[in-house]
């Protein structure tokens, strides 16, 4: 039986091996992922989300809430349906490979939205990796009610010159591009994470 429970740091550690090893060596470490979890904290409530199968971390998912993460050169703000105090941030998702396909994503961002709704956030937006097998991440996040606003080319290009990130796909240095995409929390989308 899977447990879904928010992201603590007792985890820490799990997370980490999780994310390196589905999006590449060097992607997470300890002390950016503490940084990274206190911005999916407002109003006393944790946006991030892990699923346990027994004491074993198998899935998580990072959020940051509305107004609490820097905007970069691959956020096209007025391309967005909320304004940036609204927006908040599908930063990171991973589940084990052995696991996936069994739902764990989709109830990971069900968690996150409805915290991120109580937080105040009316949208969500994401950088989905469009080179992972089958671009099997936009089809997810589309099927969720994602909207594709932009293609970035070399998306993790910076990632791999500054943290020694390596790609999956490409190695050291990351090619892959990426869709800009928002989901606005609306009745429908809510209705349809119950």
């Amino acid at each position: 039986m899977k447990s879904i429970l928010t992201m603590q740091p007792e985890y820490f550690s799990q997370i980490v091996k999780l994310a390196n090893q589905v999006h590449g060596d060097n992607y997470l470490n300890l002390s950016t992922l503490n940084d990274l979890y206190q911005r999916g904290i407002q109003h006393n409530i944790n946006a991030s989300f892990i699923a346990l199968n027994g004491d074993k971390v198998v899935a998580y998912r990072l959020t940051y809430a509305a107004g609490q993460w820097p905007l970069d050169e691959w956020c096209s703000v007025d391309l967005w349906p909320v304004k940036p105090a609204k927006m908040a941030y599908f930063k990171s998702v991973a589940v084990v490979p052995g696991m996936q396909g069994q739902g764990l994503g989709t109830a990971l961002l069900k968690a996150s939205i409805a915290a991120l709704v109580a937080q105040g956030a009316t949208a969500g937006l994401a950088h989905i990796w469009r080179d992972s097998p089958g671009n099997a991440a936009e089809r997810y996040f589309s099927k969720a009610g994602g909207q594709r606003l932009k293609i970035h080319p070399n998306r993790w290009l910076y990632l791999s010159a500054t943290a020694s990130y390596v790609c999956p796909l490409c190695g050291n240095q990351c090619h892959c591009s990426a869709a800009e995409m928002a989901l606005l929390f609306t009745e429908q989308v809510l209705a349809e994470q119950t």
